[in-house]
């Protein structure tokens, strides 16, 4: 049997349409689910939406709409969003599924019950942003909330979950379990802002909010947290005992991936709430960075949000993939603009990966009337194709277990890089003169062997871009095994012939008109 991996993303709040930063998670989350199915595991990939609270209410009424016709609208538009970066999703999960509130409120019943939460009245600081009572004395101080909205003044009567309770039971598991937050830093942030001192408990009701999961209590509705974090279980077929065979066989999480900007609520809510019904924890939950627009977190106020339909209008989905996984850093914000796609696009994919397949197949053409011919060499051109090629997988594996994502994809591009040089080194233009046709031969045979080792790791990666290099290698595409063999490219065997896999730009050119596609909106 294969082993198991459920992954997840944050879902997506509804109250607009994401931009490339909300993206960039899924993205992420989509290599490393592609890579465990190629690396033989039983995956599960879990995303979708969040549809309550009092945001999407308000955004709802502003747009003319129900607040269910609105969130059925942005759901629609995220799934095709996704799958125009061919996020290939197993399951999609919204907090309006009839079968996930049926399953909230029996959470919320069972915690009453066994007293982990209670019925009580808060006075504090809200903030409508975060949709969350704020304790930070220099928020409070402020006045601004930490995504700069203004904080207001709530009374009410709520029900509480306890935090405090499951405190020290947290902190044993963090020191048990130095894995469960990730990065390193971000662990760090958890245990010296948050958990260092006694935790307030939490407020899980409103009773001035209609659009959300009612409760018994007919005056309450559950908001946010243990609506939206209990999705990662809803979805898993749970019965009436909070159990079934699919939760047994996938749970718990192996990766939960967020933005580092929720890790609070993921890793002190969502494990304290696993603790008080009697589940495992996930096993990793991991922070990761967010994209900065030149250096600038987007913000509609400062006009520097970019979309992915916006994108896609000026590049190709592969060029958008390949950027983000290989350019936002594991630990740290990553910055994305124009530029320096345009500029990534031409050196990575269109000089290095590009021309390789281009000049490999074009001189297979030129040279040998378009047949490849199963040979090796016989000289020392100080790089060893078939050594760096068979030990790829090793290498990005490494990387990948430990969610480098960024860093296993430049694994791949060291060896495209090496192939590009050992093109330079081995002259096969020369060797053509020189009527070398057995070295020539076993050059051409080591360059498109190597080439279907990087499109089978790619495959995780950049999916459609792997897709087109095997069909113009002519043969099915390998699977990870296979790359651990050199010499598996058929003899006598001809490939299709070669088309360009990306265009390269002209900055000044494409950056006109990117900007002129801007004014026309």
């Amino acid at each position: 049997m294969k082993e198991k991996f459920y992954l997840t993303t944050a879902i997506t709040y509804t109250t607009g349409i994401p931009h490339i930063g909300n993206v960039y998670e899924a993205v992420l989350a989509d290599a490393i689910a592609r890579f465990k199915r190629l690396d033989g595991y039983d995956v599960l990939f879990q995303t979708g939406t969040d549809e309550h609270g009092q945001k999407i209410a308000d955004r709802a009424m502003s747009l003319n709409k129900s607040p269910q016709e609105h969130v059925d609208y942005i759901s629609d538009e995220i799934k095709r969003i996704y799958h125009s970066l061919d996020i290939s999703y197993d399951r999609f999960v919204r907090t309006t599924d009839e079968n996930h509130q049926k399953l909230v409120q029996l959470i919320f019943k069972k915690l009453y019950q066994q007293g982990d939460i209670y019925l009580g009245k808060y006075s504090g600081w809200y903030s409508v942003s975060e949709e969350a009572f704020i304790f930070d004395k220099e928020l409070i101080e402020s006045g601004v909330g930490e995504r700069g909205d203004k904080l207001v003044w709530m009374e009410e009567e709520t029900y509480f979950f306890k935090l405090s309770k499951y405190q020290e039971r947290l902190l044993a598991h963090l020191k048990k379990h130095p894995e469960f937050i990730q990065p390193e830093s971000r662990k760090n942030e958890m245990l010296n802002n948050f958990l260092n001192e006694p935790l307030n408990d939490l407020s899980v009701t409103r009773t001035t909010l209609k659009w959300g999961i009612p409760t018994f209590d007919k005056t309450h509705v559950i908001y946010v947290w243990i609506d939206a974090l209990a999705n990662y279980i809803t979805s898993l077929g749970l019965d009436e005992n909070l159990t079934s065979a699919e939760f047994l066989k996938y749970w718990p999480a192996d990766l939960h991936l967020i933005g580092k900007d929720i890790l609070r609520f993921h890793t002190i809510y969502w494990p304290i709430l696993l603790m008080a019904l009697e589940m495992p924890l996930p096993k990793t939950i991991f922070g990761h960075p967010w994209i900065l627009i030149d250096k600038l977190k987007m913000s509609k106020s400062i006009g520097n949000t970019i979309y992915v339909d916006d994108l896609l209008k000026h590049f190709d989905k592969d060029a958008i993939r390949y950027y983000v996984l290989h350019e936002i850093p594991y630990n740290s914000d990553g910055n994305l603009t124009y530029e320096l796609l345009i500029e990534r696009n031409n050196s990575d994919l269109a000089n290095t990966l590009g021309n390789l397949v281009n000049r490999t197949l074009g001189m297979i053409n030129k040279y040998n009337g378009g047949l490849v011919r199963k040979a090796f060499t016989k000289n020392d051109y100080q790089i060893d194709l078939k050594i760096i090629a068979t030990s790829l997988l090793e290498k990005v594996r490494k990387k990948m277990n430990t969610y480098h994502v960024g860093d296993a994809l430049e694994e791949i591009m060291k060896v495209t890089r090496a192939a590009n040089k050992f093109i330079d080194l081995s002259e096969p233009w020369n060797l053509m003169k020189a009527n070398n046709k057995d070295e020539l031969d076993g050059v051409l045979y080591q360059l498109i062997e190597t080439i279907r080792i990087i499109a089978t790791l790619l495959k995780a990666f950049m999916p459609t871009t792997a897709e087109k290099i095997f069909q113009q290698l002519n043969i099915e595409p390998s699977n990870f095994e296979e790359t651990l063999t050199f010499g598996l490219y058929p003899d006598s065997h001809r490939p299709n012939k070669p088309f360009v896999l990306f265009e390269r730009f002209d900055k000044e050119k494409k950056m006109k008109e990117i900007l002129e596609a801007k004014i026309d909106i």
